[in-house]
């Protein structure tokens, strides 16, 4: 035990930091029922579309729409 209480109390809210962090960046999905499960990939990044003929940005699926080329060119 250390003679300083104050400075043991600090070293234990460190550690437990410590491994809080270590804990939280291992974290891994559950399912519904509580157990393991694949964690879901991000979703895509939405698509826009615009009118063929105005060009103006419609609604996607809308007749006449196409999908809006992005801007990286892929």
């Amino acid at each position: 035990m250390s003679k300083n209480p104050i400075r043991a109390f600090i070293l234990a809210a460190a550690g437990a930091l410590l491994f809080a962090g270590a804990a939280s960046a291992a974290e891994q999905c559950r399912d519904t029922n509580g157990r393991f499960m694949k964690c879901p990939t991000t979703p895509a990044a939405p698509t826009r579309c615009r009118d063929i003929t105005t060009k103006k940005f419609v609604k996607c699926g809308s007749p006449h729409s196409e999908a809006v080329p992005s801007a990286s060119g892929k």
